[in-house]
């Protein structure tokens, strides 16, 4: 049987690596497929795709899904479900992509990875309104001010030692035709 995502997405080559692209028109709201993997229980794990799934709990994806690149304007979302095993308890809880708005054929799906401050990065994302940072939208000043309190001071001009240098104009090579 086909899993549920292959109707949806492929992976592909992104500008960062692999990525999971539209295989075709997914409307918005589609639940694109569940992410699989290995649920691991320890608060230190980390890897490059693993999923914090609250408390002490991390997902580590496998594909497709764990090729989501971060977008600081996503056209989709992770979507949490908590279950439970039919005596009652607690089940690991089920990651779904959902589609947050209409995602066009070929086009990259991503996700907004809104990493805590201490893991945040520089973002590559160039959206029109990218953060710069990959960090929750809401620690975002909280980034900035502590970027600039930690930026290094101007500092002081000192008179030159040597002559200036005088800029000569440079030579444009000609191409061959």
């Amino acid at each position: 049987m086909a899993a549920d995502w292959e109707q949806w997405v492929k992976v592909g080559r992104a500008v960062c690596g692999r990525g999971v692209f539209a295989a075709r028109e997914i409307p918005a709201g589609t639940h694109v497929g569940r992410v699989q993997g290995k649920v691991i229980d320890d608060p230190n794990y980390t890897s490059a795709y693993c999923i914090d799934l609250g408390g002490d709990r991390s997902l580590e994806p496998l594909g497709p899904f764990r090729f989501l690149n971060h977008c600081c304007e996503p056209n989709a979302t992770l979507s949490l479900y908590d279950c439970e095993y039919e005596d009652g308890s607690p089940a690991p809880a089920e990651v779904y992509v959902e589609a947050l708005r209409t995602i066009r054929p070929d086009e990259e799906v991503r996700i907004d990875y809104a990493w805590s401050l201490d893991g945040a990065i520089p973002c590559l994302c160039n959206s029109p309104n990218c953060r710069g940072w990959v960090v929750d939208a809401a620690e975002l000043p909280k980034l900035l001010k502590k970027l600039k309190k930690s930026a290094p001071a101007p500092a002081a001009p000192t008179a030159p030692t040597s002559p200036p240098l005088v800029k000569r104009p440079t030579r444009k090579k000609r191409m061959a035709r």
